[in-house]
């Protein structure tokens, strides 16, 4: 069997089969709180095993903070949540370094950064300073506190909520920032039927929110993800999809309707995508559909939209698919 299919190391013995059923487990587990984003949950375990962070953006009420919660509730590694408000300092999310007169030396005080999954909830309510104070943390999983470095981990990964910028008290994300999350996930009010599920599925349960996730099993711990990442790592994209992957990644800094197109970065982090989820399929290869499926929630919040695009009412998905239907996929 081919390094591609199976993973032999360190005593592992991972196959693609092994990582389908995790993924599978985490998925009924999420799904016990959770009702009709069966997409969303798909491109957060893409964006987890790719070693991806997530960006979760709808109108209050549609359930983005639960859905992040019934995320980290399935897995077995240490979870915290900040909470964005307009007066948060930068040192509430990192912690900082205080005197102890004690023992005549300074102490670090960590803040809930140092953790393994970490819900930012509602990102978009502190101001641009406390939300930056994020971005080395994400890119690259070290926090530098007074000039000290502290590695956060393998596992750290962000999910973060934010409300529409159209809401009053936000602030539109830096960026920098924008570019360190691997997806923006828009996440809308469910079908009438989903609905009147969720109604029907509360009425029957207690009404202490925090009860919502108290049934979920840890279905995937810290060694689990690192095995399921090795695997993915094994994977090679062949030519023909990376250079699928740079044209489309071209087209956006060539199209009239964006003024600022996509860096090098972007196009990395949508064929690292495109490995995971060839993965969670089950294939040892990628193929156009999965690039096509992770494009426009790898570039959403990537562009810059134009003039242009703006008068005439279009936004950045319509864009996005707009250059998809024009860049001939391989066949």
């Amino acid at each position: 069997m081919s390094m591609r299919w199976k993973l032999f190391w360190k005593g592992w013995d991972m196959t693609l089969e092994t990582l389908g059923a995790r993924a599978d487990a985490l998925k009924q587990e999420i799904a016990k709180t959770v009702q009709g984003q069966d997409e969303i949950i798909e491109l957060l375990l893409v964006a987890l095993f790719s070693q991806g962070h997530v960006l979760l953006e709808g109108p209050p009420g549609t359930a983005k903070t639960l859905l992040a919660r019934s995320f980290a509730s399935a897995m077995d590694l240490q979870f915290d949540r900040i909470q964005f408000t307009p007066d948060l300092m930068p040192g509430d999310v990192l912690g900082a370094s205080s005197f102890n007169f004690k023992t005549n030396a300074f102490v670090l005080t960590k803040g809930p950064v140092f953790t393994q999954v970490l819900l930012s909830d509602e990102i978009n309510r502190a101001p641009p300073k406390t939300q930056a104070a994020l971005l080395q943390a994400m890119n690259e999983r070290v926090v530098s506190i007074d000039g000290e470095d502290y590695d956060l981990g393998r596992e750290f990964f962000v999910i973060a909520t934010q409300n529409p910028i159209e809401q009053q008290g936000t602030y539109p994300l830096p960026e920098a920032q924008l570019d360190r999350f691997l997806f923006k996930l828009n996440i809308a009010f469910p079908p009438a039927d989903v609905e009147m599920s969720i109604l029907q599925r509360h009425a029957t349960q207690s009404l202490d929110s925090r009860a919502e996730t108290k049934g979920t099993a840890k279905v995937l711990n810290a060694e689990e993800l690192a095995e399921s990442r090795a695997l993915i790592d094994s994977i090679i994209l062949e030519d023909e999809i990376l250079e699928y992957i740079l044209k489309l990644v071209r087209a956006t800094r060539n199209d009239a309707e964006i003024a600022f197109g996509v860096s090098t970065r972007a196009a990395d982090a949508l064929a690292g995508a495109a490995r995971a989820m060839a993965a969670l399929s089950g294939r040892d290869f990628a193929i156009p559909d999965d690039v096509k499926t992770l494009f426009v929630p790898a570039m959403r919040h990537r562009i810059v939209l134009g003039p242009g695009a703006e008068i005439e009412g279009r936004d950045a998905d319509q864009v996005l698919e707009n250059i998809l239907n024009q860049i001939e996929a391989p066949r």
